[in-house]
């Protein structure tokens, strides 16, 4: 925010940052702009095909707008797949399956959404998606703030710590993986089967700390 109290901007200021998988490719809109009153954040298809919305629903009682503002894409909501322009208002309600790809080249569709009757927090995927992403491009310092973040709003999930553990054995510091690794493991036992399978954390599998967290 400017000292004038407002901000004006494209959608092309953005950052540009891919999700570990490679599948999507988000503009972090809502943290560009400090945005709190709901979910704010803009996913582009650089290809026809791209995922900008992935398949999910929101169980937890989230309500989602999806708006077209560049390109086309193919949405499926619940039962019913179409193709929206750009113009294209969607309208997800909570608990029902929606996914988008996109039509056309560069592609863009900004997603909007809360939870009716509850002040918004944002979620902690939203900081670990920036983490791990900067931190694949080597912005390790920053990276780590916005794992932080996470962490702090959200001390005491264990999905936070378990990520955490994840951001600190990709970026070769293995004593706080192992701190955050035990902690989420205290949290929720069925960490031990999750990190048995996960590439992340093939870094500290050889130190015998590992099999002590997981025993």
């Amino acid at each position: 925010m400017t000292a004038a109290g407002y901000e004006i901007l494209s959608l092309d200021d953005l950052e540009r940052l891919r999700s570990t998988d490679g599948t999507l490719l988000l503009r972090p809109l809502r943290r560009r702009l400090g945005f709190q009153p709901f979910g704010l954040n803009a996913w582009e298809g650089e290809r026809p095909g791209d995922q900008v919305i992935e398949p999910h629903r929101e169980p937890t009682g989230t309500e989602e707008l999806y708006v077209v503002v560049r390109g086309a894409a193919a949405f499926t909501l619940g039962e019913e797949s179409f193709e929206a322009p750009s113009g294209t208002l969607v309208h997800a309600r909570p608990g029902t399956f929606r996914a988008a790809t996109a039509l056309e080249a560069g592609t863009i569709v900004l997603a909007l959404g809360a939870e009716a009757g509850k002040a918004f927090t944002p979620s902690g995927w939203e900081d670990f998606y920036v983490a791990f992403a900067l931190l694949r491009d080597g912005e390790v310092d920053r990276a780590r703030a916005a794992m932080e973040d996470a962490l702090a709003r959200e001390p005491d999930v264990w999905q936070g710590e378990y990520n955490a553990a994840c951001f600190e054995a990709l970026a070769g510091s293995a004593d706080p993986a192992f701190e955050h690794l035990r902690r989420a493991v205290a949290l929720n036992r069925e960490v031990v089967d999750y990190a048995a399978g996960d590439a992340d954390l093939d870094s500290l599998r050889a130190d015998p700390r590992y099999a002590e967290v997981t025993a």
